[in-house]
């Protein structure tokens, strides 16, 4: 780990955005990939209600994925801080708090996941055969749902400290494991959406136990005597959850918008609407990996630094990470907005989608390159023990902003503007995340002074 934080605290930030992005970037493919097979081998071999039904169910089963953020952005954080600050106690005591967390978080959302499957997939607007099986696919995805928040959060882990070699060959198996079990279980044995699910369940056990070997077997580069232990250190916890809260709020608004844009769609559309959105909102997804690469390799950077009081180095990483995330996303980007119907006919005949739909697709998308600042600033603030900003960011965007415009605008002036107020919002939260990050860089730069000062004193 010396020579790890000796690179991060000392090389060229350039070459350490490069050195720790691209192993992170196709880790997060991978990932992206994960999410986006289960729709690829639903649409083409089960059909356009099974889509929609676990298009809808999806948008629930990634709350499994804020809760894995929740621990592994907040013990990232906390590790990086640490490590930069030489705190050996914390490192220690880590592991067992994110398992603590982990159980903790698990039996209550498998509870409350079991228990009010069917209310929480008629809230997302499904109905009917959408309903039925978008209630079968998100049963099962809770029964996995340890998998999905233990592997998340120790992936997370192991790219908090710098390495993201590794991270992305946890990731490359267990999405190799998931494409292999969707070809049995929905091609080969037909077992549907139900196949879909499990075989998803089976990739997030793969990576969860290749995040509890990576332990065991000591290759972690901070003090883990036990992978199993389980502690409660309650400034430890407080500190996790804290630092982590930004990320499974963002991850809670996002639920939120899809209910609102699903009942939209399920009251004034068609369940090609409801598939068709479905389908975008994933793609868009896939193609933010390389944003969401990204900002898991400026976490180490801005945390590792931040600990050190290097100050310069954590605002100007900060910026070099936000020019990468357009530089790796425009090629991504410039494809599907030349030719959306390429990539969505993955999902569905492209005799059957409309010109008005690819339009309303690449509306959605239009913006999708400015909002690598965005999501680097999600990144910045807790990496920097300042969470309140992202967790204000996550909120006015969905509840001040995209809420009210989706629940009005669409049903005065169509469903097309599900998509038109989508890329209006995210261009209002650029802007309140400018104002937010200037001010945080305003008091980093005065810290920094202050250091220089005491230091030249001496």
């Amino acid at each position: 780990m010396d020579e790890q934080k000796r690179m991060i605290l000392s090389d060229n930030l350039w070459s350490v955005m490069w050195k720790l992005s691209w192993p992170a970037i196709v880790a997060m493919v991978l990932y992206g990939l994960n999410m986006i097979v289960d729709a690829i081998f639903v649409g083409k071999f089960v059909g356009e209600d099974a889509l929609a039904g676990v298009s809808i169910a999806y948008q629930l089963s990634a709350l499994t994925l804020g809760l894995g953020s929740l621990i592994g952005v907040g013990a990232g954080s906390l590790l990086g801080i640490s490590l930069g600050a030489n705190d050996v106690h914390v490192q220690k005591r880590l592991i067992g708090n994110v398992n603590y967390i982990t159980i903790v978080v698990s039996v209550v959302y498998t509870i409350v996941g079991l228990v009010f499957a069917v209310p929480l997939v008629k809230l997302m607007g499904g109905t009917g055969a959408a309903l039925e099986m978008g209630v079968a696919y998100y049963k099962i995805t809770v029964i996995g749902s340890v998998f999905w928040i233990y592997g998340l959060a120790a992936n997370m882990l192991v790219r908090a400290e710098g390495k993201m070699k590794s991270a992305a060959v946890m990731m490359g198996a267990g999405l190799l494991i998931n494409i292999l079990f969707n070809y049995i279980f929905i091609v080969l044995l037909e077992y549907g959406v139900s196949g879909a699910a499990w075989a998803t369940n089976i990739g997030m056990l793969v990576y969860t136990l290749m995040g509890i070997l990576y332990f065991k077997k000591g290759k972690a580069t901070f003090p883990v005597s036990n992978p199993f232990a389980v502690h409660r250190d309650k400034q430890i916890v407080k500190s996790i959850v804290s630092m982590g809260m930004p990320s499974l709020i963002m991850n809670i608004m996002i639920a939120i918008q899809a209910v609102v844009v699903f009942d939209v769609l399920s009251k004034h559309g068609t369940l090609y609407d409801i598939a068709f959105y479905g389908a975008v909102f994933r793609i868009f997804n896939f193609l933010m990996t390389p944003i969401f690469g990204l900002m898991r390799a400026l976490q180490p950077v801005l945390s590792i630094n931040y600990g050190a009081q290097q100050y310069d180095r954590v605002i100007k990483g900060f910026w070099i990470f936000v020019a990468a995330g357009m530089l790796f996303i425009l090629p991504f980007w410039a494809m599907f907005m030349i030719s959306p119907q390429t990539i969505l006919g993955t999902m569905f005949d492209v005799s059957t989608i409309t010109n008005a739909s690819l339009l309303n697709a690449q509306i959605f998308l239009s913006i999708l390159p400015l909002l690598s600042f965005v999501f680097m600033a999600m990144t910045l603030f807790p990496a920097i023990d300042h969470s309140k900003p992202a967790t204000v960011l996550g909120i006015v965007r969905q509840v001040i902003f995209y809420m009210p415009i989706m629940i009005i605008m669409p049903r005065m002036f169509g469903l097309d503007w599900v998509y038109v107020g989508s890329a209006l919002i995210d261009l209002a939260t650029l802007a309140i995340a400018l104002v937010y990050v200037l001010k945080a860089f305003k008091k980093l730069k005065a810290a920094e002074y202050s250091n220089r000062q005491a230091n030249a004193s001496t």
